[in-house]
Order: C-alpha cells, then sequence, then structure tokens
C-alpha cells in the first residue's frame, strides 16, 4: 500500500497550517485540531481499502494460435466479487514483450503494459463503467484491446495489476492477479492462403502426361503386344497362359520426396531466416498438393529433423514442429548439414539447401556435391545482399569519388564476381542454384519446384 495524491497534498496543506501556526497562537491550536481531525480519517481509508476493499475477478481472452505480425484481439472481463464495496481503479493488463499493443478506446500503451481506467459505480446495481465511451453491464465490464506479435515461439501473459485507490483517494494499494494465458505464435502463413490464387498451377492439372523420373516404377496393368513395345516389358508367364504375347504396362511413380535443409546459424540474419521459413511452408504447401512428401533439416543454431510425411496434415506437424525455432550468430556448415540429409535420406529426393553461399563454399562442398548428384536433385538457394549491392556505384568519373569508396566499390564488384563463378561452377555439375531476395523467395521457390516437377528431373 502507498500514499497517494490526496495524502501527500493534505499532509503538505497541513504543514503549511503548521508554518504558519509558529507564528500565531491561534492557528497553532487550528494546526492542532486539523491534526486530530485529519488522522482518523487516513487511518480508516487505509483500513477500508486493506480489508474490506473488492479485489475483483478477471477473466482473460485471447487465441492460442497467432500469427507472426498478424493483429488479434484480447478481451479482459473484470467481475465483481462478493465484498460490497468497490474503489476506483486502474487496470494494468501485462503482454508478453513480443507483442506490441494498438488502438482501443480506452487503451494507452505504457512500459510493455495496457492501461485501462475503470470507474467503478457504487450505485445500488454496482455497476462497473470504464471511463469514457462505453458502458458496463451488471457486476462486471469487457474491455478489448490489440495486440501484434513481433516475434515467432510460446508466449505467456502472466496476468494482470489493478493499482486501486481508497475511497478519499489517500492510499493506493497494487493488487496482482495471476490470470495466465499461454499460446504460440507462428510463422506468416497468409501466403499459404493466399497460395490458393496459385491453385491452377499445383492442382496438377496437365502433370499427367509430363515425364517423371521417380526411384522405380509401378506396375499398372497388363495388354496386348503393340508392335513397337520393348521385349523387356514381355510378361512370359502371361503370355505362356493366354498363348499371345502381352506385356506388362509400368508407370513411373506419381510421388516425389521434397527436402529442406535451412540454415538457422550466422549466414541468415533475423529477416531473411523469417522470409525462407515462409518460403519453405509455402513450398511444403505446394509439394503436398502434388502428392509428395516433405521432410526437414535445420543446422546451425538449432538443429532439428522432421521425417518425411505425406498429406495434408503435414503442414500442420511442420509449423507445430518449426514454429519456434530462431536463428543465431553460431557459425553453421553446409557440408555437415548435407552428410546428415544423405545419412537419413534412402531415395531419390529434391534436396533445397536455404542458405547464404560465399566463394569458400566451393572448396568445402567439392567432397559431397557429386555424391549428392548421383543420387538427388540439389538446389541451392542464396539471398542478394542488400548491404554488398548498396555499395556499387555507377561508373563513371572516378574523380568524384573518394579512395575509400572506390575500394568499397571494388570489392563490391569482386565478391558478387566471385560468387557468380561459384554458381556457374555448380550449374555445370548439373545442380539448380536460386539468388533471391527476402520479398521474392516464396514465389521464386515454389516457380521453381514447378518447373522441376515439369522438366521430369525430379
Amino acid at each position: 500500500m502507498k500514499p497517494g495524491r490526496s495524502l501527500f497534498a493534505a499532509v503538505f496543506l497541513w504543514f503549511l497550517l503548521g508554518t504558519a501556526a509558529f507564528f500565531s497562537e491561534q492557528l497553532s491550536l487550528l494546526w492542532f485540531l486539523a491534526g486530530l481531525f485529519l488522522f482518523p480519517f487516513i487511518v480508516v481509508d487505509a483500513l477500508i481499502l486493506g480489508l474490506l476493499t473488492d479485489r475483483l475477478a478477471c477473466e482473460r481472452d485471447v487465441p492460442l494460435s497467432l500469427a507472426l505480425g498478424e493483429a488479434a484481439r484480447v478481451t479482459l472481463t473484470i467481475k465483481r466479487g462478493k465484498r460490497p464495496f468497490v474503489p476506483s481503479a486502474l487496470l494494468c493488463d501485462l503482454h508478453p514483450p513480443s507483442m506490441d499493443s494498438a488502438g482501443s478506446d480506452w487503451t494507452s500503451a505504457q512500459m510493455g503494459s495496457v492501461i485501462f481506467p475503470v470507474k467503478l459505480d457504487l450505485g445500488p446495481l454496482a455497476r462497473l463503467r470504464p471511463e469514457g465511451k462505453g458502458g458496463g453491464t451488471a457486476g462486471k465490464v469487457v474491455f478489448a484491446y490489440t495486440v501484434i506479435p513481433r516475434e515467432r515461439g510460446r508466449w505467456l501473459f502472466p496476468g494482470l495489476e489493478l493499482l486501486l485507490n481508497s475511497p478519499l483517494r489517500f492510499w493506493r494499494l497494487k493488487v496482482f492477479h495471476a490470470c495466465e494465458s499461454r499460446g504460440r505464435t507462428y510463422p506468416d502463413f497468409r501466403k499459404i492462403a493466399e497460395g490458393g490464387a496459385l491453385s491452377g498451377l499445383m492442382s496438377g492439372k496437365g502433370q499427367r502426361d509430363i515425364r517423371r523420373r521417380g526411384q522405380g516404377l509401378e506396375f499398372m496393368s497388363l495388354r496386348d503386344y503393340q508392335e513397337g513395345d520393348p521385349v523387356k516389358s514381355i510378361d512370359w508367364r502371361a503370355t505362356g497362359r493366354r498363348r499371345k504375347f502381352i506385356v506388362r504396362e509400368y508407370q513411373e511413380e506419381q510421388d516425389q520426396q521434397v527436402l529442406f535443409v535451412l540454415d538457422s546459424g550466422y549466414r541468415l540474419p533475423g529477416r531473411e531466416f523469417d522470409s525462407a521459413l515462409n518460403g519453405m511452408l509455402l513450398l511444403s504447401y505446394a509439394a503436398l498438393k502434388h502428392g509428395d512428401s516433405v521432410a526437414a533439416l535445420t543446422f546451425g543454431a538449432s538443429e532439428r529433423w522432421f521425417p518425411p510425411r505425406k498429406g495434408m496434415s503435414t503442414l500442420t506437424a511442420l509449423m507445430n514442429g518449426l514454429f519456434d525455432i530462431e536463428c543465431g550468430p553460431e557459425p553453421s556448415s553446409p557440408f555437415s548439414a548435407l552428410e546428415k540429409a544423405l545419412a537419413r535420406l534412402h531415395r531419390r529426393t529434391f534436396i533445397i539447401l536455404v542458405s547464404n553461399f560465399r566463394e569458400e563454399d566451393g572448396e568445402s562442398l567439392s567432397w559431397i556435391l557429386p555424391r549428392i548428384r548421383l543420387r538427388h536433385l540439389l538446389l541451392l538457394v542464396s539471398f542478394r545482399e542488400a548491404g554488398v549491392r548498396a555499395s556499387l556505384r555507377p561508373p563513371g568519373n572516378s574523380s568524384g569519388y573518394s579512395p575509400a569508396e572506390i575500394l568499397e566499390t571494388a570489392a563490391a564488384f569482386s565478391y558478387l564476381s566471385a560468387r557468380r563463378r561459384l554458381y556457374r561452377s555448380w550449374e555445370r555439375m548439373g545442380l539448380l542454384t536460386l539468388e533471391t531476395t527476402p520479398e521474392e523467395i516464396s514465389s521464386a521457390l515454389v516457380n521453381r519446384y514447378l518447373g522441376v516437377k515439369r522438366s521430369g528431373r525430379l
């Protein structure tokens, strides 16, 4: 319990009166009587606040699953208890630091919390009414505000605080209500819903007649021999039974396997990592719609393995398994990640490795890329580095640049040239490369995946 503004004001005026009483005996008697009169009110006011005050009952309603960057509505319900007296109060909801609070008629952001001024009616109906707009119902009032998650992962509303005022405003009492709410913030999966606009491309229409490359052949049916059929397709047992040539008809495997290998180390900072994760989820949606199985492997700061699965329920399981993964400053090794991937793969797979490759990766990966090329199809995805490109200056009169700017531009050109040589060397080996921006990675991955499906390379 802390003194309120009214108590400070009353004590200050009493001391002023005492100062004046130092020069007058009449004022000293008045000062003494004022003290005797004020003291009981201060004590009774404190007892009422501490013993008779209704501490209220508080409830919070917030969705358990939130999307990164998407606004969500939080509703607070304040109810009366059984005690007869309810003071005025301030309500402070302690939302997680990973969320920002936004607009409401009764809210204002202050130190990571949302403040609601509450005025309680002491009339016979004992209604709660918020200051300003709106009104309460008998015995309770409902407040609502908006939060915007800024980080993925688990979150916790630990509770809320009430700052209660005594009837004469001499005292203030802070009361904590352990009103916990827990949930998760997932990656921004709006693009997955918007991916419905690609339904014509991702539905598999026109894919039936495209040559597909699978791990093996699936038996489809028997039919009579036709001129031009290969001799090795003849089923000799069926031919002996029917006394005419019968061939076995096969079809290529219709489902393939897609593995995402995502770098969570220092190579991909927060914004690029989140964009890569969103792109991976969108491409997972496309692959699952085509009947392919999806797997995921992360390396670097966080190492996780999601085994291959089919069916649209895999998308939910994938988000639940990776929603709280974070990147960090730890070193990461694409070579070690590919080695772990090869140890877990038992069939031909479309491997998509997302990192930020540099010239030195050409030598470190030279030992493993030929092994991958023999059995799998590998796509190496990297981001265009905005900082490097910002260092490029248009050619022209060099006298307009300082020596430091000239050196910076030369270093940027050299760096980008080395990366282009690295990508060309990988492409000559039969590997796929993709360089894109964080804003375009989702559409670029889907387009490249669909192109690979059409080409029959998978």
